[in-house]
């Protein structure tokens, strides 16, 4: 079976943020993703729902042998769960937040998931790191590689590489 590449957009905002990053990489690599690259760790401004802390947030490129994004995007769903996630207020304060940005040139619209991401190319949180990891891939959709993207990004929010010594 021929290995899938996707792109996860990792966040938190609650707890040990850092901590709660690695746990998530932690936790794909136990539910079967392979991670093959990651992005460094930036801290972000909130957006939409903006009365809660800033976020730590990362990219990173995964392959998976599942030949389709719904498997892979349960297996991230588990993951968020174990992890403490709750879905109270939606776009609030959250221990972990486990995205599948792009899932190969697939487009997906049902239940489940939405690809690409629906609203990735509005977001620097989301276009900073992923442009670091894979500037050239193109947005299955929007046709526009992912740096284009971020260069014609009207989002203001601040978005800093994050160095834990001045966690």
């Amino acid at each position: 079976m021929q290995a899938h590449k996707a792109y996860v957009g990792l966040g938190s905002n609650l707890g040990d943020r850092a901590g709660n990053l690695l746990l998530g990489v932690r936790g794909m690599l136990d539910a079967g993703l392979q991670v093959t690259r990651l992005s460094a760790i930036y801290e972000t401004e909130p957006v939409d729902y903006k009365d809660q802390p800033k976020f730590l947030n990362m990219v990173a490129e995964v392959r998976i042998n599942t030949p389709r994004p719904e498997q892979m995007m349960a297996r991230l769903l588990r993951v968020e769960y174990a992890l403490g996630r709750r879905r109270d207020t939606p776009k609030g304060p959250r221990t972990i937040d486990l995205d599948l940005l792009i899932y190969g040139h697939e487009e997906r619209k049902n239940a489940l998931l939405t690809l690409p991401h629906p609203r990735m190319h509005l977001r620097r949180f989301v276009l900073v790191p992923f442009a670091e990891v894979e500037p050239k891939i193109i947005h299955p959709t929007l046709k526009s590689s992912i740096e284009q993207l971020l260069e014609s990004n009207q989002d203001k929010s601040i978005v800093t590489r994050w160095h834990p010594e001045s966690a």
